[in-house]
């Protein structure tokens, strides 16, 4: 198990989700609650492709790190939390 930092964005219609640690995983839902379980899901996937590919798992800074870092993370109203992912055992 393992805690990423996702930033949760309101897109007018939906909600949308990134992690500044994993890049190019994204997930959308119809509810803060519904895109937290759906990058939940595109984290675990991601990291697995990763983990099959032979490549380092990104590290997990958090929301510790990034707000120590004074980051800019895209706008002001955007919603941070840590989640929980279980990263999958390499074969």
């Amino acid at each position: 198990m393992q805690e990423y930092l996702i930033v949760i964005e309101n897109a007018g219609a939906n909600f949308c989700a990134y992690s500044p640690d994993v890049q190019g995983c994204i997930a959308t839902g119809a509810s803060i609650e519904e895109v937290t379980q759906n990058m939940r899901e595109a984290l675990e996937f991601h990291l697995e492709s990763i983990i099959e590919d032979n490549e380092e798992l990104p590290i997990a800074q958090g929301l510790k790190y990034y707000l120590s870092q004074k980051e800019q993370i895209s706008s002001p109203s955007a919603y941070l939390t840590n989640i929980r992912v279980n990263i999958p055992q390499a074969a």
